[in-house]
């Protein structure tokens, strides 16, 4: 797709070196990460959460912050409470950095990369402000580039959502096929439908008064009445 600009947007377990040294050498596909470290850095304040902090706020930006369930701790993640969702402002700041390879890697060069910060200086009563770190292969000329981006992370809640209807919906996780080939042929129909569901399902939501031809052909709607009367047990008759 030579045309289309692909942007693989990760949380914070893909804020790794390599993937951004990857990245580098195969430039088609932009990053978009959460950052998780607070890399050391050569000039004051010394680290890097810190020195983006100190910057001038460059735009504002409303987001809707989704509501958020209680999760209980399990072995490996900690207990999360219940969270409702709203609207919040945030301020954002951007800065150029230098990301430095590892110790262990004495042959990479940095990576040029981006960093926006974006914070929540008003957060309501008793609610943990919003505050993010992106790290970003993304162009950043102005600051309509930064609000671009931080539109784009946002959109990672969906994808969310996308993950949870191929796992429990089309219940990817199953699959047991004899060689990878077929599995990788299974899960890609299934990333398509895992989309076409959510899609019905977001539809319905908000446009629940939208014909169905909008979505399905006429063999489709047949085939789907078809199957609605075969499952539609007949009613119970006293004699």
């Amino acid at each position: 797709m030579p045309q289309t600009q692909l942007i693989n947007v990760c949380d914070r377990e893909a804020d790794f070196f390599e993937l951004f040294d990857e990245q580098r050498k195969n430039p088609c596909v932009e990053l978009l990460i959460r950052a998780q470290h607070d890399r050391n850095i050569n000039e004051s304040p010394f680290k890097l959460f810190a020195a983006i902090r100190e910057t001038r706020v460059q735009s504002r930006v409303s987001v809707n912050v989704p509501q958020q369930s209680a999760r209980p701790k399990k072995s490996k993640q900690k207990a999360k409470a219940a969270r409702p969702g709203r609207r919040a402002e945030l301020a954002l700041r951007h800065l150029a950095i230098q990301l430095p390879a590892p110790s262990y890697y004495h042959d990479k060069e940095p990576v040029e990369i981006q960093l926006i910060h974006a914070l929540e200086e008003n957060p309501p009563q008793g609610t943990k402000a919003v505050e993010w770190f992106l790290l970003t292969t993304i162009k950043i000329e102005s600051a309509k580039d930064i609000e671009k981006c931080l539109r784009w992370y946002t959109l990672r809640w969906r994808i969310e959502d996308w993950h949870r209807v191929l796992k429990s919906g089309c219940k990817i996780d199953d699959l047991a096929h004899e060689t990878a080939e077929r599995l990788r042929r299974a899960i890609g129909i299934n990333l398509v439908i895992a989309w076409r569901i959510m899609l019905m399902t977001l539809l319905g939501r908000e446009t629940p008064e939208l014909p169905a031809e909008i979505l399905f052909s006429d063999v489709d709607l047949r085939t789907l009445h078809a199957y609605a009367k075969k499952k539609i047990k007949p009613p119970f008759v006293t004699r």
